[in-house]
């Protein structure tokens, strides 16, 4: 039998609060933008900066530490999969969407002046704090099709 994989690793900064609904089944479900930059010379000699906008989303306990302790400007890794997915406009156009559903994030600094990170000095819980929890995580269910947003 082949095996294949669908991993993504990221390292950026939070462009947004996070925003956490419910869907008409009742589970919880974050979503926030992720911002990943990277510098190089273009060939003209001059240097550049390009930043990609990742859209991340969340189940299970990782809703309740993000909703709870991410903030814009923080700084997270994050591991998970592509995930892509359609819609339809008011106009009847099809727009299409790639997130990354989030299986393993840890929170890597704080999001301003300030702002001790999770983990220090006795704040955010144990195991988000720049460390992989030593406890298993719950399973993260697939996402219901009627997700509000």
């Amino acid at each position: 039998m082949s095996r294949s994989l669908n991993k993504v690793t990221l390292i950026g900064n939070v462009g947004g609060d996070p925003d956490v609904r419910s869907t008409a089944s009742g589970t919880r479900v974050g979503k926030l933008s992720l911002a990943t930059s990277r510098q190089f010379t273009d060939r003209s000699g001059q240097q550049q900066d390009r930043t990609q906008w990742h859209r991340l989303t969340f189940f299970g306990r990782l809703v309740d530490v993000v909703e709870q302790w991410v903030k814009k400007g923080d700084r997270l890794y994050i591991e998970g999969r592509l995930d892509y997915s359609q819609t339809q406009d008011e106009q009847g156009g099809t727009r299409y969407w790639t997130d990354i559903i989030v299986n393993e994030m840890i929170m890597l600094g704080s999001g301003g002046p300030g702002r001790a990170a999770p983990g220090e000095a006795g704040q955010g819980p144990a195991g988000y704090g720049g460390q992989r929890s030593p406890r298993p995580q719950p399973p993260i269910t697939e996402p219901d099709d009627d997700l509000p947003f």
